[in-house]
């Protein structure tokens, strides 16, 4: 399942930092963040999709405490 989210985060450090971070979740296929468009994609199985965006939210948290994941 691929998806795709608003976010906001405050440097492009942060945002390549983040990216990584999601990217090591195990069940995410794939992942980009686009500190431009404030853009969040993730890729990862469907039946563990819910699992892998709530690890995705607190590594975010972790790593900027200010960053946001709109979660629809």
């Amino acid at each position: 399942m691929k998806k795709r989210f608003r976010c906001e985060v405050d440097c492009a450090n942060c945002a390549a930092k983040i990216e990584d971070a999601i990217r090591g979740i195990d069940g995410v296929q794939d992942v980009t963040l686009n500190f431009i468009a404030q853009k969040l994609t993730i890729v990862a199985d469907d039946d563990r999709f819910d699992e892998v965006l709530k690890a995705a939210v607190a590594k975010a948290r972790k790593i900027e405490p200010d960053a946001t994941i709109f979660v629809e």
